[in-house]
């Protein structure tokens, strides 16, 4: 049987509620950028309008990016639901996705719909997160770690094998 399509767009939502918000807030930024260059290059103003232009093309992929690791997110929620589906609860699942807020928010899900929020919830609390440990751990303890091509890849393309049982 499969999930209607309103159903999965509200998972899809709520698996990844910082990088939709970041998205929507980076997208109204370039939108805005965009039209007032637009209207500075009908009044003549070349140098400033080319300056806005790029910059609304850099907040727009900014909202790339952010869509690209909330689908990351939504592939890791499937994931983690399919492997607690299967095995049960495993906190040693749930170690492998603790460092970033992102992850923690997918496993939680994953867990409430295989019925066991309580336990996974109580294990990030055990670790010390809490809900406003947002930025991941890597870019805490270094924010130019932020461009490591290892952080960047399992980011934003994380592999099917990225997650045993």
């Amino acid at each position: 049987m499969r999930t209607p399509l309103y159903t999965t767009i509200i998972r899809y939502i709520k698996v990844a509620p910082f990088p939709h918000a970041t998205a929507l807030t980076l997208l109204f930024v370039a939108t805005t950028l965009y039209l007032e260059a637009h209207f500075l290059l009908n009044d003549g103003i070349p140098f400033y309008a080319i300056v806005l232009f790029i910059l609304s093309a850099l907040f727009g992929w900014g909202v790339i990016l952010c869509q690209a690791d909330a689908f990351s997110r939504f592939r890791e929620f499937k994931r983690i639901k399919a492997i607690f589906s299967r095995r049960g609860f495993n906190p040693r699942i749930l170690k492998l996705v603790s460092t970033s807020r992102c992850q923690r928010d997918a496993a939680l899900l994953a867990a409430k719909e295989t019925g066991c929020k309580h336990l996974a919830a109580t294990y990030f609390k055990k670790m010390g997160y809490r809900w406003y440990h947002i930025i991941p751990d890597a870019i805490v303890e270094n924010p130019m770690h932020f461009f490591n091509p290892v952080f960047l890849r399992t980011t934003f393309l994380p592999r099917k094998d990225t997650l045993t049982e």
